[in-house]
């Protein structure tokens, strides 16, 4: 596995918690829903977008923040690909007006997630392997599903014509690689 170099002139707090909003560039943040709503948090981080990536979460609406709403279920056979461009171009437009964006879905862990690692691929030139290890050391809760993990697989080859994290078999079905070694220490430890 590969260690990504910090691609990205940001001081970080490392948030081991699901609390809080996890900065992951200059510009992006991912929280779970609760954290999109807390009118203090959003302000002291600047946030000027919030994006949710959920059916369930509701927003709240403040003054001076946008809104972009994508209903999608955290289900294997959700198609996030299909929205993959449209939330890194939109992530990207946010950074060059010098906004910041707030990415969520309910708990933070798997849709945007997912969408950040589409984000770091297409506008940082990030490997899928080096995306996930990074959003990982800044939100270490995160956790694509398996039917997310084999679209951003599908993205990762789309732009780069290549992959570096790979789908194999284990005693729960397919995962992907990078989850390899959590699974052989789960049976250990079993």
């Amino acid at each position: 596995m590969t260690t990504p170099l910090c691609p990205f002139p940001i001081q970080a707090v490392r948030q081991p918690a699901v609390h809080g909003l996890s900065q992951i560039t200059k510009s992006l943040y991912l929280s779970n829903a609760v954290a999109a709503k807390d009118k203090a948090m959003l302000s002291t981080n600047h946030i000027t977008t919030i994006i949710n990536v959920s059916v369930e979460a509701t927003d709240t609406f403040f003054e001076d923040i946008k809104y972009v709403k994508v209903r999608l279920a955290d289900a294997p056979n959700s198609r996030l690909y299909d929205f993959f461009d449209f939330i890194a171009d939109h992530i990207h437009s946010v950074e060059m007006k010098q906004g910041r964006a707030l990415l969520h879905c309910a708990a933070g862990v798997s849709r945007s997630a997912t969408f950040c690692l589409a984000y770091l691929m297409k506008y940082h030139s990030m490997s899928l392997l080096d995306a996930h290890a990074w959003a990982k050391s800044c939100r270490p809760t995160i956790r694509p599903n398996n039917g997310f993990w084999e679209q951003l697989i599908h993205y990762e080859f789309k732009l780069f014509s290549k992959n570096t994290v790979h789908m194999i078999s284990s005693s729960l079905g397919m995962i992907p690689d990078v989850y390899e070694k959590e699974i052989c220490l789960m049976s250990l430890m079993g």
